[in-house]
Protein backbone atom coordinates (compact mmCIF):
# COMPACT_ATOMS: atom_id res chain seq x y z
CA UNK A 1 0.00 0.00 0.00
CA UNK A 2 0.95 3.66 -0.34
CA UNK A 3 2.77 4.81 2.79
CA UNK A 4 4.25 8.20 2.10
CA UNK A 5 4.11 10.92 -0.56
CA UNK A 6 6.53 13.83 -0.84
CA UNK A 7 5.75 16.70 -3.24
CA UNK A 8 8.09 19.62 -3.98
CA UNK A 9 7.28 22.67 -6.16
CA UNK A 10 4.50 20.88 -8.04
CA UNK A 11 1.87 23.21 -9.64
CA UNK A 12 0.76 25.20 -6.54
CA UNK A 13 2.38 22.96 -3.92
CA UNK A 14 5.66 24.15 -2.46
CA UNK A 15 6.43 21.39 0.06
CA UNK A 16 4.14 18.61 1.13
CA UNK A 17 4.68 15.45 3.19
CA UNK A 18 1.79 12.99 3.52
CA UNK A 19 1.58 9.80 5.58
CA UNK A 20 -1.18 7.53 4.30
CA UNK A 21 -3.32 5.15 6.34
CA UNK A 22 -5.12 1.94 5.55
CA UNK A 23 -8.86 1.84 4.96
CA UNK A 24 -10.99 4.42 3.16
CA UNK A 25 -9.77 8.02 3.13
CA UNK A 26 -11.59 11.06 1.73
CA UNK A 27 -9.93 14.14 0.25
CA UNK A 28 -12.26 17.14 0.33
CA UNK A 29 -12.13 20.89 -0.17
CA UNK A 30 -13.54 23.84 -2.05
CA UNK A 31 -13.79 23.64 -5.83
CA UNK A 32 -10.47 24.76 -7.29
CA UNK A 33 -8.54 24.15 -4.07
CA UNK A 34 -6.34 21.60 -5.81
CA UNK A 35 -7.73 18.28 -4.59
CA UNK A 36 -6.75 16.53 -7.82
CA UNK A 37 -3.20 17.91 -7.70
CA UNK A 38 -2.29 15.20 -5.20
CA UNK A 39 -3.59 12.55 -7.61
CA UNK A 40 -1.70 14.15 -10.50
CA UNK A 41 1.52 14.18 -8.46
CA UNK A 42 1.15 10.49 -7.60
CA UNK A 43 0.43 9.71 -11.26
CA UNK A 44 3.69 11.45 -12.18
CA UNK A 45 5.59 9.21 -9.76
CA UNK A 46 3.88 6.24 -11.41
CA UNK A 47 5.25 7.16 -14.85
CA UNK A 48 2.65 9.51 -16.33
CA UNK A 49 3.84 11.86 -19.08
CA UNK A 50 5.74 14.87 -17.70
CA UNK A 51 5.82 18.44 -18.99
CA UNK A 52 7.14 21.79 -17.82
CA UNK A 53 3.65 22.86 -16.72
CA UNK A 54 3.91 20.83 -13.50
CA UNK A 55 6.83 22.94 -12.22
CA UNK A 56 5.65 25.64 -9.81
CA UNK A 57 6.06 29.16 -11.18
CA UNK A 58 9.52 30.56 -10.47
CA UNK A 59 11.04 27.18 -9.55
CA UNK A 60 13.76 25.19 -11.30
CA UNK A 61 12.18 21.78 -10.91
CA UNK A 62 9.32 19.76 -9.45
CA UNK A 63 9.89 16.58 -7.49
CA UNK A 64 7.56 13.80 -6.37
CA UNK A 65 8.51 10.72 -4.32
CA UNK A 66 6.13 7.92 -3.32
CA UNK A 67 6.92 5.14 -0.83
CA UNK A 68 5.03 1.84 -0.93
CA UNK A 69 4.97 -1.21 1.32
CA UNK A 70 5.58 -4.16 -1.05
CA UNK A 71 6.27 -6.84 1.54
CA UNK A 72 3.11 -8.70 0.52
CA UNK A 73 3.60 -8.27 -3.24
CA UNK A 74 5.94 -11.05 -4.45
CA UNK A 75 5.37 -10.12 -8.11
CA UNK A 76 6.78 -6.66 -7.44
CA UNK A 77 9.78 -8.09 -5.57
CA UNK A 78 10.50 -10.45 -8.47
CA UNK A 79 10.22 -7.60 -10.99
CA UNK A 80 12.63 -5.47 -8.96
CA UNK A 81 15.18 -8.30 -8.77
CA UNK A 82 14.87 -8.95 -12.51
CA UNK A 83 15.56 -5.26 -13.20
CA UNK A 84 18.44 -4.96 -10.67
CA UNK A 85 16.37 -2.52 -8.58
CA UNK A 86 15.71 -4.64 -5.49
CA UNK A 87 15.42 -3.14 -2.04
CA UNK A 88 13.73 -4.10 1.23
CA UNK A 89 9.98 -4.25 1.91
CA UNK A 90 9.69 -0.55 1.03
CA UNK A 91 9.72 0.65 -2.57
CA UNK A 92 10.60 4.26 -3.39
CA UNK A 93 9.51 5.77 -6.72
CA UNK A 94 10.85 9.24 -7.49
CA UNK A 95 10.37 11.61 -10.41
CA UNK A 96 12.06 14.96 -11.07
CA UNK A 97 10.88 17.36 -13.82
CA UNK A 98 12.89 20.48 -14.67
CA UNK A 99 11.55 23.78 -15.98
CA UNK A 100 12.38 22.70 -19.53
CA UNK A 101 10.09 19.68 -19.29
CA UNK A 102 12.87 17.10 -19.06
CA UNK A 103 12.29 14.40 -16.47
CA UNK A 104 14.39 11.89 -14.55
CA UNK A 105 13.04 8.76 -12.88
CA UNK A 106 14.42 6.71 -9.98
CA UNK A 107 13.43 3.42 -8.37
CA UNK A 108 14.93 2.69 -4.94
CA UNK A 109 17.50 5.42 -5.64
CA UNK A 110 18.70 3.93 -8.94
CA UNK A 111 18.11 5.67 -12.30
CA UNK A 112 15.13 4.19 -14.13
CA UNK A 113 12.84 4.99 -17.06
CA UNK A 114 9.29 6.31 -17.06
CA UNK A 115 8.27 3.02 -18.68
CA UNK A 116 9.69 1.11 -15.70
CA UNK A 117 7.71 3.37 -13.34
CA UNK A 118 4.56 2.54 -15.31
CA UNK A 119 5.32 -1.19 -15.26
CA UNK A 120 5.79 -1.44 -11.51
CA UNK A 121 2.96 1.05 -10.91
CA UNK A 122 0.44 -1.35 -12.44
CA UNK A 123 0.94 -3.60 -9.41
CA UNK A 124 0.68 -0.76 -6.89
CA UNK A 125 -2.10 1.72 -7.67
CA UNK A 126 -5.27 1.78 -9.74
CA UNK A 127 -6.53 5.32 -10.44
CA UNK A 128 -10.15 5.77 -11.52
CA UNK A 129 -10.47 9.23 -13.06
CA UNK A 130 -13.40 11.62 -12.82
CA UNK A 131 -14.19 11.09 -16.52
CA UNK A 132 -14.14 7.29 -16.37
CA UNK A 133 -17.88 7.12 -17.10
CA UNK A 134 -17.29 8.80 -20.47
CA UNK A 135 -14.92 6.05 -21.59
CA UNK A 136 -17.67 3.50 -20.96
CA UNK A 137 -19.23 4.56 -24.26
CA UNK A 138 -16.18 3.44 -26.25
CA UNK A 139 -16.28 -0.08 -27.66
CA UNK A 140 -12.59 -0.68 -26.98
CA UNK A 141 -12.98 0.37 -23.33
CA UNK A 142 -15.92 -2.01 -22.87
CA UNK A 143 -13.96 -4.92 -24.31
CA UNK A 144 -10.90 -4.10 -22.19
CA UNK A 145 -12.99 -3.90 -19.00
CA UNK A 146 -14.47 -7.34 -19.59
CA UNK A 147 -11.16 -8.97 -20.51
CA UNK A 148 -9.32 -7.41 -17.57
CA UNK A 149 -12.03 -8.34 -15.07
CA UNK A 150 -12.13 -11.91 -16.39
CA UNK A 151 -8.34 -12.30 -16.37
CA UNK A 152 -8.31 -12.74 -20.14
CA UNK A 153 -5.82 -9.98 -21.03
CA UNK A 154 -2.99 -12.45 -21.67
CA UNK A 155 -5.16 -14.63 -23.91
CA UNK A 156 -6.35 -11.50 -25.75
CA UNK A 157 -2.72 -10.63 -26.51
CA UNK A 158 -2.09 -14.18 -27.76
CA UNK A 159 -5.13 -13.92 -30.03
CA UNK A 160 -3.81 -10.63 -31.40
CA UNK A 161 -0.42 -12.18 -32.18
CA UNK A 162 -2.07 -15.18 -33.88
CA UNK A 163 -4.31 -12.89 -35.95
CA UNK A 164 -1.34 -10.84 -37.18
CA UNK A 165 0.60 -13.98 -38.12
CA UNK A 166 -2.42 -15.22 -40.05
CA UNK A 167 -2.76 -11.93 -41.94
CA UNK A 168 0.98 -11.84 -42.68
CA UNK A 169 0.83 -15.36 -44.11
CA UNK A 170 -2.12 -14.33 -46.30
CA UNK A 171 -0.29 -11.24 -47.52
CA UNK A 172 2.80 -13.29 -48.40
CA UNK A 173 0.66 -15.75 -50.36
CA UNK A 174 -1.18 -12.93 -52.13
CA UNK A 175 2.07 -11.15 -53.03
CA UNK A 176 3.58 -14.40 -54.30
CA UNK A 177 0.54 -15.08 -56.47
CA UNK A 178 0.27 -11.55 -57.86
CA UNK A 179 3.98 -10.94 -58.40
CA UNK A 180 5.11 -14.36 -59.57
CA UNK A 181 6.75 -13.03 -62.78
CA UNK A 182 8.66 -10.27 -60.99
CA UNK A 183 9.77 -12.69 -58.29
CA UNK A 184 10.96 -15.13 -60.95
CA UNK A 185 13.08 -12.45 -62.64
CA UNK A 186 14.57 -11.42 -59.31
CA UNK A 187 15.29 -15.03 -58.42
CA UNK A 188 17.04 -15.73 -61.74
CA UNK A 189 19.19 -12.61 -61.36
CA UNK A 190 20.16 -13.58 -57.81
CA UNK A 191 20.97 -17.15 -58.86
CA UNK A 192 23.40 -15.85 -61.51
CA UNK A 193 25.05 -13.46 -59.04
CA UNK A 194 25.34 -16.14 -56.36
CA UNK A 195 26.97 -18.54 -58.86
CA UNK A 196 29.47 -15.84 -59.82
CA UNK A 197 30.56 -15.11 -56.25
CA UNK A 198 30.46 -18.80 -55.34
CA UNK A 199 32.91 -19.45 -58.18
CA UNK A 200 35.16 -16.66 -56.90
CA UNK A 201 35.34 -18.53 -53.56
CA UNK A 202 36.60 -15.44 -51.78
CA UNK A 203 37.00 -15.64 -48.00
CA UNK A 204 36.51 -12.63 -45.75
CA UNK A 205 40.12 -12.65 -44.44
CA UNK A 206 41.73 -13.45 -47.82
CA UNK A 207 42.09 -9.85 -49.03
CA UNK A 208 44.44 -8.88 -46.21
CA UNK A 209 46.66 -11.91 -46.84
CA UNK A 210 46.76 -11.19 -50.59
CA UNK A 211 47.73 -7.58 -49.98
CA UNK A 212 50.62 -8.55 -47.68
CA UNK A 213 51.92 -11.19 -50.12
CA UNK A 214 51.64 -8.83 -53.10
CA UNK A 215 53.69 -6.15 -51.39
CA UNK A 216 56.36 -8.70 -50.46
CA UNK A 217 56.60 -10.24 -53.93
CA UNK A 218 56.50 -6.86 -55.63
CA UNK A 219 59.50 -5.65 -53.66
CA UNK A 220 61.43 -8.95 -53.51
CA UNK A 221 64.55 -7.56 -55.28
CA UNK A 222 64.77 -4.63 -52.88
CA UNK A 223 64.25 -6.92 -49.91
CA UNK A 224 67.03 -9.32 -50.99
CA UNK A 225 69.45 -6.49 -51.74
CA UNK A 226 68.73 -4.81 -48.41
CA UNK A 227 69.26 -8.02 -46.45
CA UNK A 228 72.57 -8.80 -48.22
CA UNK A 229 73.86 -5.25 -47.70
CA UNK A 230 73.03 -5.43 -43.99
CA UNK A 231 74.83 -8.78 -43.62
CA UNK A 232 77.92 -7.41 -45.36
CA UNK A 233 78.10 -4.33 -43.14
CA UNK A 234 77.47 -6.24 -39.95
CA UNK A 235 79.55 -9.39 -40.53
CA UNK A 236 81.19 -10.11 -43.91
CA UNK A 237 83.39 -7.05 -44.64
CA UNK A 238 86.89 -6.69 -43.25
CA UNK A 239 85.67 -3.70 -41.23
CA UNK A 240 82.38 -5.33 -40.27
CA UNK A 241 80.70 -4.28 -37.04
CA UNK A 242 80.71 -7.81 -35.69
CA UNK A 243 84.51 -8.11 -35.97
CA UNK A 244 85.17 -4.70 -34.45
CA UNK A 245 82.84 -5.32 -31.50
CA UNK A 246 84.45 -8.73 -30.98
CA UNK A 247 87.84 -7.04 -30.84
CA UNK A 248 86.63 -4.44 -28.34
CA UNK A 249 85.06 -7.12 -26.14
CA UNK A 250 88.28 -9.16 -26.07
CA UNK A 251 90.46 -6.17 -25.20
CA UNK A 252 88.14 -4.95 -22.41
CA UNK A 253 88.06 -8.44 -20.89
CA UNK A 254 91.85 -8.49 -20.78
CA UNK A 255 92.07 -4.99 -19.28
CA UNK A 256 89.50 -5.88 -16.61
CA UNK A 257 92.14 -8.12 -15.04
CA UNK A 258 94.03 -4.92 -14.11
CA UNK A 259 90.99 -2.79 -13.21
CA UNK A 260 87.76 -4.57 -12.21
CA UNK A 261 85.84 -1.35 -12.97
CA UNK A 262 86.01 -2.32 -16.67
CA UNK A 263 84.39 -5.71 -16.08
CA UNK A 264 80.85 -4.32 -16.20
CA UNK A 265 81.57 -2.46 -19.45
CA UNK A 266 83.08 -5.61 -20.95
CA UNK A 267 79.93 -7.53 -20.00
CA UNK A 268 77.69 -4.94 -21.69
CA UNK A 269 79.75 -5.04 -24.89
CA UNK A 270 79.54 -8.84 -24.77
CA UNK A 271 75.73 -8.59 -24.67
CA UNK A 272 75.78 -6.31 -27.72
CA UNK A 273 78.05 -8.83 -29.46
CA UNK A 274 75.56 -11.68 -28.77
CA UNK A 275 72.53 -9.69 -29.95
CA UNK A 276 74.35 -8.55 -33.10
CA UNK A 277 75.30 -12.15 -33.86
CA UNK A 278 71.64 -13.20 -33.48
CA UNK A 279 70.56 -10.37 -35.80
CA UNK A 280 73.06 -11.47 -38.45
CA UNK A 281 71.82 -15.08 -38.23
CA UNK A 282 68.22 -13.94 -38.64
CA UNK A 283 69.14 -11.82 -41.69
CA UNK A 284 70.95 -14.79 -43.30
CA UNK A 285 67.89 -17.01 -42.84
CA UNK A 286 65.64 -14.28 -44.29
CA UNK A 287 67.92 -13.81 -47.31
CA UNK A 288 67.92 -17.56 -47.96
CA UNK A 289 64.09 -17.67 -47.85
CA UNK A 290 63.25 -14.61 -49.96
CA UNK A 291 63.55 -15.11 -53.67
CA UNK A 292 62.23 -13.60 -56.87
CA UNK A 293 59.10 -15.48 -58.05
CA UNK A 294 57.51 -13.60 -60.97
CA UNK A 295 55.01 -16.37 -61.64
CA UNK A 296 53.63 -16.26 -58.08
CA UNK A 297 53.48 -12.47 -58.25
CA UNK A 298 51.46 -12.68 -61.46
CA UNK A 299 49.14 -15.25 -59.87
CA UNK A 300 48.50 -13.01 -56.85
CA UNK A 301 47.84 -10.02 -59.10
CA UNK A 302 45.33 -12.00 -61.18
CA UNK A 303 43.52 -13.05 -58.00
CA UNK A 304 43.42 -9.49 -56.69
CA UNK A 305 42.15 -8.21 -60.05
CA UNK A 306 39.31 -10.76 -60.06
CA UNK A 307 38.27 -9.80 -56.53
CA UNK A 308 38.52 -6.06 -57.24
CA UNK A 309 36.49 -6.36 -60.45
CA UNK A 310 33.63 -8.02 -58.57
CA UNK A 311 33.84 -5.44 -55.78
CA UNK A 312 33.60 -2.58 -58.31
CA UNK A 313 30.78 -4.33 -60.14
CA UNK A 314 28.64 -4.60 -57.02
CA UNK A 315 29.88 -1.34 -55.46
CA UNK A 316 31.31 -2.74 -52.25
CA UNK A 317 34.74 -3.02 -50.66
CA UNK A 318 36.62 -6.27 -51.50
CA UNK A 319 36.36 -7.56 -47.93
CA UNK A 320 32.54 -7.02 -48.03
CA UNK A 321 31.96 -9.52 -50.86
CA UNK A 322 31.41 -12.55 -48.55
CA UNK A 323 28.74 -10.61 -46.59
CA UNK A 324 27.06 -9.60 -49.85
CA UNK A 325 27.01 -13.22 -50.99
CA UNK A 326 25.42 -14.30 -47.69
CA UNK A 327 22.65 -11.68 -48.00
CA UNK A 328 21.90 -12.81 -51.56
CA UNK A 329 21.71 -16.42 -50.45
CA UNK A 330 19.23 -15.51 -47.68
CA UNK A 331 17.08 -13.50 -50.08
CA UNK A 332 17.21 -16.33 -52.60
CA UNK A 333 15.97 -18.76 -49.95
CA UNK A 334 13.02 -16.44 -49.24
CA UNK A 335 12.20 -16.16 -52.95
CA UNK A 336 12.41 -19.91 -53.42
CA UNK A 337 10.01 -20.37 -50.50
CA UNK A 338 7.69 -17.70 -51.92
CA UNK A 339 7.70 -19.50 -55.25
CA UNK A 340 6.27 -22.56 -53.51
CA UNK A 341 2.60 -21.51 -53.45
CA UNK A 342 1.49 -24.84 -52.01
CA UNK A 343 3.76 -24.36 -48.99
CA UNK A 344 2.45 -20.80 -48.53
CA UNK A 345 -1.14 -21.99 -48.68
CA UNK A 346 -0.36 -24.62 -46.04
CA UNK A 347 1.18 -21.91 -43.86
CA UNK A 348 -1.97 -19.81 -44.15
CA UNK A 349 -4.09 -22.79 -43.14
CA UNK A 350 -1.94 -23.49 -40.06
CA UNK A 351 -2.00 -19.82 -39.01
CA UNK A 352 -5.76 -19.63 -39.52
CA UNK A 353 -6.36 -22.75 -37.43
CA UNK A 354 -4.13 -21.45 -34.63
CA UNK A 355 -5.98 -18.13 -34.55
CA UNK A 356 -9.44 -19.73 -34.56
CA UNK A 357 -8.52 -22.12 -31.73
CA UNK A 358 -7.21 -19.30 -29.53
CA UNK A 359 -10.11 -17.01 -30.45
CA UNK A 360 -12.64 -19.73 -29.62
CA UNK A 361 -11.05 -20.18 -26.20
CA UNK A 362 -11.24 -16.40 -25.68
CA UNK A 363 -14.91 -16.37 -26.74
CA UNK A 364 -15.72 -19.11 -24.25
CA UNK A 365 -14.05 -17.19 -21.44
CA UNK A 366 -15.79 -13.97 -22.43
CA UNK A 367 -19.20 -15.62 -22.56
CA UNK A 368 -18.84 -17.01 -19.05
CA UNK A 369 -17.43 -13.77 -17.65
CA UNK A 370 -20.05 -11.63 -19.41
CA UNK A 371 -22.89 -13.49 -17.70
CA UNK A 372 -21.26 -13.28 -14.27
CA UNK A 373 -20.26 -9.64 -14.68
CA UNK A 374 -23.73 -8.66 -15.89
CA UNK A 375 -25.37 -10.15 -12.79
CA UNK A 376 -22.78 -8.63 -10.42
CA UNK A 377 -23.01 -5.13 -11.92
CA UNK A 378 -26.82 -5.31 -11.91
CA UNK A 379 -26.73 -6.11 -8.19
CA UNK A 380 -24.53 -3.09 -7.43
CA UNK A 381 -26.70 -0.92 -9.70
CA UNK A 382 -29.72 -1.80 -7.56
CA UNK A 383 -27.76 -0.66 -4.51
CA UNK A 384 -27.19 2.62 -6.35
CA UNK A 385 -30.94 3.21 -6.85
CA UNK A 386 -31.01 1.82 -10.39
CA UNK A 387 -33.47 -0.85 -9.32
CA UNK A 388 -35.30 -0.91 -12.64
CA UNK A 389 -32.15 -1.55 -14.64
CA UNK A 390 -30.51 -4.72 -15.89
CA UNK A 391 -26.91 -4.68 -17.05
CA UNK A 392 -25.89 -7.00 -19.87
CA UNK A 393 -22.77 -7.59 -21.91
CA UNK A 394 -23.58 -8.55 -25.49
CA UNK A 395 -21.00 -10.38 -27.58
CA UNK A 396 -21.52 -9.34 -31.21
CA UNK A 397 -19.94 -11.61 -33.85
CA UNK A 398 -17.25 -10.03 -36.04
CA UNK A 399 -17.13 -11.43 -39.56
CA UNK A 400 -13.78 -13.13 -40.24
CA UNK A 401 -12.60 -12.17 -36.76
CA UNK A 402 -10.29 -9.35 -35.73
CA UNK A 403 -7.12 -8.76 -33.78
CA UNK A 404 -9.34 -8.76 -30.64
CA UNK A 405 -11.14 -12.03 -31.34
CA UNK A 406 -14.36 -13.25 -32.89
CA UNK A 407 -16.69 -10.75 -31.23
CA UNK A 408 -17.09 -7.17 -30.13
CA UNK A 409 -18.25 -6.42 -26.60
CA UNK A 410 -21.20 -4.08 -26.09
CA UNK A 411 -22.56 -2.89 -22.74
CA UNK A 412 -26.36 -2.79 -22.67
CA UNK A 413 -29.09 -1.69 -20.28
CA UNK A 414 -32.55 -3.22 -20.13
CA UNK A 415 -35.60 -3.13 -17.84
CA UNK A 416 -36.43 -5.87 -15.36
CA UNK A 417 -39.78 -6.49 -17.01
CA UNK A 418 -38.25 -8.28 -19.97
CA UNK A 419 -37.67 -5.21 -22.08
CA UNK A 420 -35.01 -5.67 -24.72
CA UNK A 421 -31.62 -4.42 -23.57
CA UNK A 422 -30.24 -1.53 -25.61
CA UNK A 423 -26.72 -0.12 -26.02
CA UNK A 424 -25.56 1.91 -23.05
CA UNK A 425 -24.94 5.05 -25.13
CA UNK A 426 -28.55 5.16 -26.33
CA UNK A 427 -30.46 4.77 -23.08
CA UNK A 428 -28.33 5.98 -20.14
CA UNK A 429 -28.57 9.56 -18.89
CA UNK A 430 -25.53 11.35 -17.46
CA UNK A 431 -26.45 10.50 -13.86
CA UNK A 432 -27.22 6.88 -14.71
CA UNK A 433 -23.98 6.57 -16.64
CA UNK A 434 -22.04 7.82 -13.61
CA UNK A 435 -23.67 5.25 -11.35
CA UNK A 436 -23.19 2.42 -13.84
CA UNK A 437 -19.54 3.42 -14.20
CA UNK A 438 -19.11 3.40 -10.42
CA UNK A 439 -20.77 -0.01 -10.16
CA UNK A 440 -18.35 -1.42 -12.72
CA UNK A 441 -15.36 0.21 -11.04
CA UNK A 442 -16.34 -1.16 -7.63
CA UNK A 443 -16.77 -4.63 -9.10
CA UNK A 444 -13.50 -4.64 -11.04
CA UNK A 445 -11.65 -3.20 -8.04
CA UNK A 446 -12.88 -6.05 -5.87
CA UNK A 447 -11.48 -8.61 -8.27
CA UNK A 448 -8.16 -6.82 -8.83
CA UNK A 449 -5.05 -7.49 -6.78
CA UNK A 450 -3.84 -3.88 -6.72
CA UNK A 451 -3.53 -2.81 -3.05
CA UNK A 452 -4.30 0.91 -3.49
CA UNK A 453 -7.40 2.28 -5.24
CA UNK A 454 -7.89 5.97 -5.97
CA UNK A 455 -11.22 7.43 -7.07
CA UNK A 456 -10.97 10.98 -8.41
CA UNK A 457 -14.49 12.49 -8.22
CA UNK A 458 -16.10 9.38 -9.65
CA UNK A 459 -19.29 10.41 -7.82
CA UNK A 460 -20.01 13.21 -10.30
CA UNK A 461 -23.72 13.32 -11.12
CA UNK A 462 -24.69 11.50 -7.92
CA UNK A 463 -26.38 12.93 -4.84
CA UNK A 464 -28.79 12.32 -1.97
CA UNK A 465 -29.27 8.82 -0.65
CA UNK A 466 -27.34 7.34 -3.56
CA UNK A 467 -24.27 9.28 -2.44
CA UNK A 468 -24.47 7.64 0.99
CA UNK A 469 -24.65 4.22 -0.64
CA UNK A 470 -21.60 5.11 -2.75
CA UNK A 471 -19.77 6.01 0.45
CA UNK A 472 -20.72 2.69 2.03
CA UNK A 473 -19.46 0.79 -1.03
CA UNK A 474 -16.14 2.62 -0.86
CA UNK A 475 -15.96 1.98 2.89
CA UNK A 476 -16.57 -1.70 2.20
CA UNK A 477 -13.74 -1.66 -0.34
CA UNK A 478 -11.57 0.03 2.28
CA UNK A 479 -11.91 -3.02 4.48
CA UNK A 480 -10.11 -5.06 1.81
CA UNK A 481 -7.52 -2.57 0.56
CA UNK A 482 -6.41 1.05 0.76
CA UNK A 483 -8.92 3.45 -0.83
CA UNK A 484 -8.57 7.20 -1.39
CA UNK A 485 -11.46 9.19 -2.85
CA UNK A 486 -11.48 12.81 -3.99
CA UNK A 487 -15.09 13.85 -3.42
CA UNK A 488 -17.38 16.87 -3.17
CA UNK A 489 -20.22 14.89 -1.58
CA UNK A 490 -20.63 15.05 2.24
CA UNK A 491 -22.45 11.71 2.27
CA UNK A 492 -19.40 10.02 0.69
CA UNK A 493 -16.85 11.81 2.88
CA UNK A 494 -18.79 10.89 6.03
CA UNK A 495 -18.31 7.19 5.28
CA UNK A 496 -14.51 7.54 5.20
CA UNK A 497 -12.29 6.16 7.95
CA UNK A 498 -10.09 9.25 7.74
CA UNK A 499 -10.35 12.60 5.99
CA UNK A 500 -8.07 15.38 4.74
CA UNK A 501 -9.16 18.86 3.71
CA UNK A 502 -7.41 20.69 0.87
CA UNK A 503 -7.54 24.48 0.64
CA UNK A 504 -5.66 27.39 -0.85
CA UNK A 505 -3.57 29.85 1.12
CA UNK A 506 -1.73 32.97 0.04
CA UNK A 507 1.80 33.70 1.15
CA UNK A 508 3.65 36.81 -0.05
CA UNK A 509 1.13 37.16 -2.85
CA UNK A 510 1.65 33.56 -4.02
CA UNK A 511 -1.19 31.02 -3.97
CA UNK A 512 -0.21 27.73 -2.37
CA UNK A 513 -1.97 24.50 -1.58
CA UNK A 514 -2.58 23.64 2.07
CA UNK A 515 -3.77 20.38 3.61
CA UNK A 516 -5.54 19.80 6.89
CA UNK A 517 -5.73 16.31 8.38
CA UNK A 518 -9.05 16.32 10.20
CA UNK A 519 -9.89 15.03 13.64
CA UNK A 520 -13.45 14.36 14.81
CA UNK A 521 -14.41 18.02 15.30
CA UNK A 522 -12.67 19.05 12.10
CA UNK A 523 -14.63 16.48 10.14
CA UNK A 524 -17.93 17.78 11.51
CA UNK A 525 -16.97 21.32 10.43
CA UNK A 526 -15.83 20.24 6.95
CA UNK A 527 -18.85 18.05 6.25
CA UNK A 528 -21.11 20.87 7.45
CA UNK A 529 -19.38 23.14 4.92
CA UNK A 530 -19.92 20.55 2.21
CA UNK A 531 -23.63 20.35 3.06
CA UNK A 532 -23.92 23.94 1.84
CA UNK A 533 -25.06 27.36 2.92
CA UNK A 534 -23.30 30.69 3.30
CA UNK A 535 -23.04 30.18 7.05
CA UNK A 536 -22.63 26.98 9.00
CA UNK A 537 -25.61 26.79 11.35
CA UNK A 538 -26.29 24.59 14.34
CA UNK A 539 -28.70 22.59 12.19
CA UNK A 540 -26.01 22.05 9.55
CA UNK A 541 -23.54 20.97 12.22
CA UNK A 542 -26.12 18.60 13.68
CA UNK A 543 -26.76 17.11 10.25
CA UNK A 544 -23.01 16.68 9.71
CA UNK A 545 -22.66 14.96 13.08
CA UNK A 546 -25.51 12.60 12.23
CA UNK A 547 -23.86 11.66 8.92
CA UNK A 548 -20.65 10.79 10.73
CA UNK A 549 -22.50 8.91 13.46
CA UNK A 550 -24.23 6.75 10.88
CA UNK A 551 -21.09 5.77 9.04
CA UNK A 552 -19.53 2.35 9.43
CA UNK A 553 -16.80 1.80 12.03
CA UNK A 554 -13.95 4.18 11.42
CA UNK A 555 -10.26 3.45 11.62
CA UNK A 556 -9.80 7.02 12.85
CA UNK A 557 -7.50 9.68 11.59
CA UNK A 558 -3.80 9.52 12.38
CA UNK A 559 -2.75 10.90 15.73
CA UNK A 560 -1.13 14.00 14.30
CA UNK A 561 -4.54 15.06 12.94
CA UNK A 562 -6.48 14.68 16.18
CA UNK A 563 -5.85 18.22 17.38
CA UNK A 564 -7.35 19.54 14.14
CA UNK A 565 -4.38 21.87 13.56
CA UNK A 566 -4.17 23.16 10.01
CA UNK A 567 -0.96 22.11 8.25
CA UNK A 568 0.16 23.96 5.13
CA UNK A 569 2.20 22.27 2.47
CA UNK A 570 5.35 23.89 3.82
CA UNK A 571 4.61 23.23 7.49
CA UNK A 572 3.88 19.57 6.91
CA UNK A 573 7.42 19.12 5.63
CA UNK A 574 9.10 20.83 8.57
Amino acid sequence: MLRHLTIRDFVIVDRLELEFLAGFGALTGETGAGKSILIDALALALGERADAGVVRSGCDKAEVAATFDVGGLPAVREWLVANDLEGDDELLLRRVVDAGGRSRAYINGSPATAQQLREVGEWLVDIHGQHAHQSLLRADAQRTLLDTHAGLSGLTRDVGVAFRLWREAEQTLRAASEGADALLREREQLEWQVRELDALAFAEDEWGALDVEHRRLGHAASLIEGAQFSIAVLADNDAACERQIDSVATRLSNLAEYDPALAEVAELVGSVQAELSEAVSTLRRYADRVDLDPSRLAEVERRMDAVMNNARKYRVQPQELPTLLSSWQQRLAVLEEAADLAALEARVAVASKDYLLKAAELSKGRQKAATEMGLAVSKIMRQLALSSGRFELALLPVENGSVYGLEQVEFRIGGLAGNEAKPLAKVASGGELSRISLAIQVLTSRSASVPTLIFDEVDVGIGGGVAEIVGRLLNELGGERQVLCVTHLPQVAAQANWQWQVSKTTRDGVTLSAIQPLGDEGRVQEIARMLGGVEITDITLQHAGELLHLKSASYGARSTAKNGKKITASESAE
